[in-house]
């Protein structure tokens, strides 16, 4: 993965970086809030490790420009020990919350269980949708869907986390990273496209909906 750690104490984030560039991972790091930002702005991340106490920037407030655009697994970490804090953590959209001093295999196992808690399986059913991701596969009501590879991806996105709203810039992060080209008008063409193929009627859509001002979500709903 490429974690990103936000960590304003220079041992500490050193001894972040090589331990887990040891397990095979891919490191960012920053100093403050601010750096913090603009380098999951501009690279992005699969996990950050956010120190509350950073200048320029705290920890409460880089989670919360985060949490505008993005689901990314954060996990927070620092020295304050207070339920109030964790509680603040996890109502801001954190993921896990570690105290300091902590063991290294700790966080490994943290870093894991986040990980498998966000990452769907093979096979993710919501409602009458089925999508076998080993297959790359999509059944709805019993009957298979063609798709093409973005719609598949884009389809898959969403159903991973179904009712959450992912924004266009999120979805961009996610199905075209790295393309210098893509816009909001790819976003809407393919939903455009997924909606005449999944949708009863797409011009009055039950699956994929739009929440204006925000994005995009699945709301499957059971059938009786």
């Amino acid at each position: 993965m490429r974690i990103l750690i936000a960590e304003d104490d220079p041992s500490s984030r050193e001894l972040l970086r090589r331990f887990l560039e040891s397990k095979g991972h891919e490191v960012l790091l920053a100093a403050n809030g601010l750096e913090a930002l603009e380098r999951f702005g501009s690279e992005g991340a699969d996990l950050v490790l956010l120190d509350v106490m950073m200048p320029k920037l705290d920890g409460w407030a880089v989670l919360r420009e985060v949490r505008k655009g993005s689901s990314v697994p954060v996990i927070m970490v620092t020295v304050k020990d207070a339920t109030e804090d964790k509680v603040r953590g996890l109502e801001l959209g954190a993921d896990d919350y570690v105290t300091k001093p902590f063991d290294l295999r700790e966080l490994e196992a943290r870093i894991s269980a986040v990980m498998r808690r966000v990452a769907p399986g093979p096979v993710i059913e919501v409602g009458e949708l089925l999508i076998d991701d080993e297959r790359k596969e999509v059944r709805l009501r019993g009957e298979p869907v063609e798709l093409s590879p973005k719609e598949y991806e884009l389809l898959r996105l969403l159903a991973s986390r179904p009712g959450k709203v992912f924004s266009h810039r999120e979805i961009l992060e996610k199905i075209w990273a790295g393309s210098e080209f893509a816009s909001s008008e790819d976003v809407k063409k393919y939903i455009y496209l997924l909606r005449n193929k999944i949708e009863e009627d797409p011009e009055e859509p039950r699956l994929i909906l739009t929440v204006r001002g925000f994005g995009y979500k699945l709301a499957v709903e059971e059938r009786p």
